[in-house]
């Protein structure tokens, strides 16, 4: 039997009443809990409803919903079926939504929200194998007949027959690591998403590198999860943690994350770098308008806890006690105040992945004392390639490799991965397998990076988004993003090229702070287009550019750029659902902005 068939069943056992997961309740909103003694009753009723609705073995099951207890509770029960659960992103549009469960086949669909579950209605009758839909949150309104409550579904498992709980019975025990655990759909940047084959053997290599690593305490330990659990970090380090007895509270409203955590006060959560890059923002933003003496007490006591950190502790050295007393000092007047004002005052660990993250603002959380801990890894390697070891780490690395993980560095600087966490190949696309899996077992991962002495993987760009201009020099967009995205007054931005005389670049600002700014400045503007056409407004965002690249070689630098009045979205095909820019629809969207960049008569003005 498969180690996650029996996971909650061992783990009731273990822990009986203690809580597994923490939710807030759809109708009071009031956060409640659910034992795994609960967990697993529930699992074994859902699985049982599964098995009756007529999930083969290896069948598919899809989730279009929201973070929330019954996504878990699904994938469990589906593995007791050795059925195969297939997450979709709550953001995904009825097409996306529709090719993913016609290229997996899947008969049964769980939907969170009303909109979810009245799209998933709709393609019952686009995709011939769905059977059925289940409505997950119990405030959607249920007409259809080939439509169930999660109540009703649950109710439903807990009556069936001594046969299908006999065939349940069966599968559970035919089960077996090389079954397929995950089909996980890539974000699509570039074309069609590709169904990522992930094996129970897989899971099983991931959890046990990562336990060799990660110190989590299943008496003390708290996660967060708000990133989707359609995202394969998300998903792995959920896993993770319920493998490992640390309880999981779970984040179902996105933009009410800022308030979960203070709420939760997690010791532990993944994130992308933007939360951080927003808590770095903040930080600075609340610095600027603070009392000078404020600000000279929080700059000395970031420059020590720098060099506490930086020069002792990531190195495995035990500070000097003049250092240490300093610290303790700035600990209980700057640096506690602050982790408790985000909310993680009782933080011990926080992976980080997804794109880079700025070297100061990695090196300013650990000084104030938040373990980020940085890692590089995709759906096909099941998530972590590589990531900070505790001590010896590099700044401006991604780590070193996870155990019984090979990476080396191929033609063009591209990185190569290959071990027993990589997955089996792209559903129902022999060919697509065949270029991204060579004969010897490499994965080619499409991104360019290198090895230093220390064997830390430097992360460099994706090799398909390297450009190269028209005086034959490389330019990595990711990293110029990375740096710009740290400025409060920029929210979105993608760089622009490939074939051109020099960069240039769309910015998106931070429509909030570019009021704030106005009012400040006495600029008078009445609209979104007023602001981002204003002259002394476009001057304000060239010089912060013109600071933040001034390191940087004339070829790298942005040159000219042009502020957008609205976001990139998902809905208008501009990013993926892990809010990745598709450049190529980018780059056609605003053919014309872009063009007139490169003009003669262009000067720093938008033409929009």
């Amino acid at each position: 039997m498969n180690k996650f068939v029996n996971i909650v069943a061992s783990q009731a056992r273990k822990y009986g009443q203690r809580e597994a997961l923490r939710f807030k309740d759809y109708i009071t909103g009031q956060w409640t809990s659910l034992s795994w003694i609960s967990f697993r009753q529930d699992v074994e009723r859902c699985a049982a409803a599964l098995c009756e609705a007529g999930v083969a073995e290896q069948g598919k099951v899809a989730i279009l919903t929201q973070n929330c207890p019954e996504t878990l509770i699904t994938h469990f029960a589906a593995f007791y079926n050795r059925a195969v659960p297939v997450p979709i992103y709550a953001t995904s549009s009825k097409e996306e939504a529709a090719y993913i469960i016609n290229d997996s086949g899947a008969t049964v669909i769980m939907a969170g929200d009303q909109q979810q579950v009245d799209m998933a209605i709709e393609l019952l009758d686009e995709c011939p194998s769905l059977q059925l839909v289940v409505a997950l949150d119990t405030r959607v309104k249920v007409t259809d007949l080939r439509a169930l409550s999660w109540r009703h579904f649950l109710s439903r498992g807990a009556k069936v027959d001594d046969e299908v709980s006999m065939r349940v019975q069966e599968r559970m025990r035919a089960s077996h690591s090389g079954d397929l655990m995950y089909l996980i759909y890539t974000s699509g940047t570039t074309g069609k998403p590709k169904g990522v084959m992930l094996t129970h053997s897989n899971f099983e290599a991931a959890m046990m590198a990562h336990g060799m690593r990660i110190p989590v305490s299943d008496e003390h330990d708290l996660s967060l999860s708000f990133l989707p659990l359609s995202h394969i970090f998300e998903l792995g380090w959920t896993m993770f943690c319920l493998i490992h007895g640390v309880r999981v509270a779970i984040n179902l409203n996105p933009k009410e994350i800022q308030k979960t955590v203070k709420e939760i006060k997690p010791t532990c959560m993944c994130s992308v770098p933007r939360f951080w890059e927003k808590v770095y923002t903040a930080v600075n933003d609340n610095l600027e308008r603070a009392k000078p003496m404020v600000r000279m007490l929080f700059k000395r006591a970031l420059k020590v806890g720098r060099n506490r950190y930086m020069n002792y502790v990531r190195l495995g050295k035990k500070p000097p006690l003049l250092v240490e007393q300093q610290y303790k000092y700035f600990e209980h007047k700057v640096f506690a105040r602050l982790r408790a004002a985000i909310g993680i005052e009782r933080g011990r660990f926080f992976p980080t992945a997804g794109a880079m993250l700025s070297d100061n603002i990695t090196e300013m959380l650990h000084s104030v004392g938040i373990n980020i801990v940085i890692g590089y890894g995709l759906s096909e390697t099941n998530a972590s390639v590589s990531f900070f070891n505790a001590t010896g780490w590099t700044l401006g690395t991604v780590g070193t490799p996870i155990p019984g993980v090979e990476v080396r560095i191929g033609e063009h600087d591209e990185i190569l991965v290959k071990g027993p966490t990589v997955m089996q190949g792209y559903y129902n696309m022999p060919e697509e397998t065949a270029q991204a899996i060579d004969e010897d077992g490499w994965f080619h991962t499409g991104d360019c990076g290198a090895l230093n002495e220390q064997g830390e993987l430097i992360l460099t760009e994706r090799l398909k988004d390297l450009y190269k201009t028209s005086n034959g020099k490389y330019i990595a967009p990711q990293l110029l993003e990375t740096l710009l995205s740290q400025d409060k007054y920029v929210e979105q931005v993608a760089v622009i090229g490939d074939g051109r005389k020099y960069v240039s670049a769309l910015i998106v600002p931070n429509f909030d702070e570019l009021r704030a700014y106005a009012a400040t400045a006495r600029i008078t503007a009445k609209s979104v287009e007023d602001l981002v056409n204003n002259v002394e407004i476009r001057k304000m965002i060239e010089r912060r550019i013109d600071d933040y690249q001034k390191d940087l070689a004339s070829y790298e630098q942005i040159k000219r750029f042009v502020l957008l009045p609205r976001p990139f979205s998902m809905e208008s095909g501009e990013l993926t659902n892990t809010l990745k820019i598709r450049r190529a629809v980018i780059n056609k969207r605003y053919a014309r902005l872009i063009d007139a960049m490169y003009a003669a008569d262009f000067r720093s003005k938008n033409k929009s």
